[in-house]
């Protein structure tokens, strides 16, 4: 891999680019700081992503006396096969799938308690695993629901849930979301990473980021995002408790990370509990045991907004790694073959339109595409409501959609070069939003290859508290 520097003139942009940070040697990162006020919200996307993640951060809140809690999104029932669901439709019974999310709701309670967290101090939402990110692009409003390939659920199956029977729509994960940070009123937020390479993951931070949103007013925590999956990270996998974890080079010095440093106790206590996840233990330990390590680590790309309350001229200048052209090792060798990666060259607004660009490491071919995501959000409005522009783009062409409806292509212009694409989308189409969200990934046929993290654009200023 290379670094890549790029300049654009010229535009009255507000631009989202790679963001300014410094993320030197572990040792040199800032800690974590703890105050006597603090209220502690765990998100997991599933049952040992707690662990994994904040161990380290359950056990020294609870040793401050600092109220906690553990939300786990989903019950972890396709877990183990989700990857290979992308090739293969294996016939499982849908009730043996259902206890598998109960065999992983148990081990989270073991594993809470290796911790010191008592049963009532863990919540589980119970939507989809291998679901949620689709429900993110596409489920909203009372005609749809999502129905699981798996457990064969469309709307929370276990009896022992927050809300038993909510259905799996977008508004339902929002109006769980909310009504719990309503109640909790954390002052720090922990969540799955935008940039995580797994779907449930990145849903997580983003329901998670729209929930906040709409309770700005009343509430706002620091979001100290976490990430887990991430090709070839952590370094050196294994069992290492006395290597720091330092970020993936490729967002190293792309946002300001933070650590939190754990004791030999507190390392101990974090093994005994992913120990306590056995069903997980039993087929990748060595994975699970390279979070155990000397620190855990937090941070989250800064929003990009406007200055003076006006967009301003600015350039986008920046150095960025060149697309990865090394693909995941699960990917099998015909598949890796096709692999195209992708990577931000800037994303920003010009004028009344949001503008996304792209570079592949090489390009588009029989049936591998590039889809970008546009989701807006307002103050005054539903985000349920609101457009979520996705617009898919082949070898020879490109569709546009809004969720599940096909729009006019017409809509959006698309620019291609060789490994280079444009998108234009207008902000009308959007819903002249106050925010965006927006991401690109590559894929093959409905195999995800690489992605870019969702970033958000600030076009409007934010309100005071």
């Amino acid at each position: 891999m290379k670094a890549r520097g790029m300049m654009r003139t010229g535009l009255a942009l507000l631009c989202a680019v790679a963001a300014q940070g410094a993320a030197g040697p572990t040792n040199r990162l800032p800690p974590l700081a703890w105050r006597d006020t603090d209220r502690v919200l765990v998100l997991a996307p599933h049952p040992d992503d707690e662990v994994l993640a904040c161990a380290g951060v359950i056990r020294q809140a609870l040793e401050r006396q600092l109220p906690v809690r553990v939300v786990f999104f989903t019950y972890g029932d396709n877990n183990q096969w989700s990857f290979t669901l992308y090739r293969k439709h294996p016939v499982f019974r849908p009730e043996a799938m259902r206890a598998m999310g109960e065999v992983r709701h148990n081990e989270a309670l073991a594993a809470g308690a290796a911790l010191g967290l008592e049963p009532a101090m863990l919540l589980f939402l119970g939507y989809p695993d291998f679901g949620t990110s689709h429900i993110w692009r596409e489920v909203w409003g009372s005609h749809a629901v999502f129905r699981s390939m798996l457990t064969k659920a469309t709307a929370v199956p276990y009896a022992d849930a927050f809300r038993p029977g909510a259905p799996y729509r977008g508004e339902e994960v929002l109006a769980d979301l909310t009504s719990l940070l309503r109640a909790f009123r954390p002052t720090k937020v922990f969540v799955s990473h935008p940039a995580d390479q797994n779907g449930d993951h990145r849903a997580l931070y983003l329901f998670t980021r729209v929930a906040l949103w709409g309770l700005e007013h009343e509430l706002r925590p620091e979001v100290w995002p976490y990430l887990v999956h991430f090709p070839r990270w952590p370094h050196q996998p294994g069992w290492h408790p006395a290597l720091p974890l330092p970020p993936p080079e490729k967002l190293a010095g792309q946002l300001p990370w933070r650590q939190l440093p754990l004791s030999a106790a507190e390392r101990d206590a974090k093994r005994e509990a992913l120990g306590r996840h056995k069903s997980q233990a039993a087929y990748s330990a060595r994975y699970l045991y390279s979070f155990v390590r000397q620190n855990e680590l937090f941070g989250d790309f800064p929003a990009l907004q406007p200055k003076a309350e006006r967009l301003a001229q600015q350039e986008a200048e920046h150095a960025r790694l060149a697309p990865d052209h090394e693909p995941n090792n699960e990917l099998t060798a015909e598949e890796r073959e096709l692999f195209v990666g992708v990577v931000w060259r800037y994303l920003c607004r010009d004028g009344a339109q949001l503008v996304f660009n792209i570079e592949l490491s090489r390009p588009l071919a029989r049936t591998v595409q590039a889809t970008f995501y546009a989701f807006g959000w307002r103050s005054d409005r539903s985000f349920a409501e609101l457009p979520k522009i996705r617009v898919e783009i082949g070898e020879l062409g490109h569709a546009v959609f809004d969720k599940n409806a096909k729009l006019d292509g017409d809509t959006v212009r698309v620019e291609r070069r060789a490994r280079e694409i444009k998108v234009r989308v207008p902000l009308q189409l959007l819903g002249d939003p106050d925010r965006v969200l927006a991401s690109a990934r590559t894929s093959l046929a409905e195999l995800p290859l690489d992605a870019e993290a969702w970033r958000i654009l600030e076009l409007r200023p934010r309100a005071t508290p």
